[in-house]
């Protein structure tokens, strides 16, 4: 009986610890899943009781280990992403919050479209500055954090980014502002510098803001969505509300399932992933994908010369996996409500 070599074994097993489990700067992209939006809303203390369904969809993501880089090459459904490109310069707990904010503002905008759709009444709430990011050679750089939204600059109350912004470039390079900042239900105040920022030359705090509101209504809106994450369920989002407000079938007993940002107007907006979550919305039995028909700029197409709309990289996506889903392009919410209207 040969003696085993216990050098060989200690390697195998540091290899293979190695290979299997030591994570890379690399994301791996895929089919995710698709979520029925009954289970994810309510309005009034009600769900959708309508047959049929309306599906967000989502991305699968998992961090590359060597054994898994390799194996992405060999299969067409995945894709792999640098940490560079995903995350850009933001820690993992900063993108989380960042697609947190994204999913809360999806459900904002989704609220007041279907509420404007119906012509009920609702408010706005200026809540002030949401920060986006911070540049690493700002002030603040650790006093703030991505999520916080600021309220106050130098005890002044702000009612917008506009307002902010102009009020930091009236002072000069150097000198100190305090900000008044609202993070984690807690309310505290911060002072640091001014900074030049690079991209204006102008002074700043040195942060990427977005305007921070929240939707006020009698109507009671309640999003449940945990773990999800971005902005890309804005349009089903609002299907699902209006379906609810309006107390309408409008699904007729079909599985729909789609994507796309909603903004304000109630246009839907490019999203990235398509051809990953329409393969999910087949998976999940869907009849119908609706897809942004969104416009490509002319300044896009001179710099990604093969670019396509959403709705045309989806329909590429379900001829190539020979899906049976239909792909509907949807430029506005009321793209959608007249596509399924003429579906009685």
């Amino acid at each position: 009986m040969k003696k085993i070599n216990t050098k060989v074994i200690l390697l195998t097993v540091i290899f293979s610890l190695i290979f299997f489990w030591t994570p890379l700067p690399y994301f791996i992209e895929m089919p995710g899943t698709s979520e029925d939006l009954r289970d994810h809303v309510i309005v009034n203390g009600k769900k959708d009781d309508y047959k049929g369904s309306f599906m967000l969809t989502t991305v699968a993501v998992r961090q590359a280990t060597p054994f898994t880089f390799l194996t992405s090459f060999f299969n067409s459904k995945q894709e792999l992403v640098s940490k560079k490109e995903m995350m850009g310069n933001s820690n993992s707990k900063e993108y989380d919050q960042m697609q947190n904010y994204y999913m809360k503002n999806s459900q904002n905008m989704a609220s007041k479209v279907a509420l404007d759709l119906l012509d009920k009444p609702y408010e706005m709430e200026y809540k002030g500055v949401y920060v986006m990011s911070i540049s690493d050679n700002s002030d603040f750089k650790n006093k703030l954090t991505i999520g916080s939204t600021i309220s106050h600059v130098d005890g002044k109350k702000i009612e917008s980014s506009e307002e902010l912004i102009n009020s930091v470039q009236s002072k000069k390079v150097g000198e100190s502002v305090t900000l008044t900042v609202e993070e984690d239900n807690e309310t505290k105040e911060v002072t640091g510098k001014l900074i030049e920022l690079d991209s204006t030359k102008k002074t700043g705090v040195g942060i990427s803001l977005i305007d921070h509101t929240e939707l006020v209504s009698s109507e009671n809106i309640k999003f449940t969505t945990h773990d999800i994450g971005g902005p890309s369920a804005g349009l089903m989002f609002t299907l699902e509300l209006y379906s609810l407000l309006s107390q309408k079938d409008i699904r007729h007993g079909l599985e729909i399932a789609g994507t796309g940002t909603m903004n304000s107007d109630g246009e839907v907006g490019r999203i990235g992933g398509i051809d990953k979550k329409v393969i999910a919305a087949e998976y999940a039995g869907a009849d119908v994908f609706f897809a942004p028909d969104d416009p490509i700029s002319d300044g896009l197409k001179e710099k990604y010369p093969d670019i396509k709309t959403n709705y045309e990289e989806a329909v590429v996506a379900v001829k190539a996996n020979k899906l049976n889903i239909e792909v509907v392009p949807i430029k506005t919410v009321n793209d959608a409500v007249k596509y399924l209207e003429n579906k009685k």
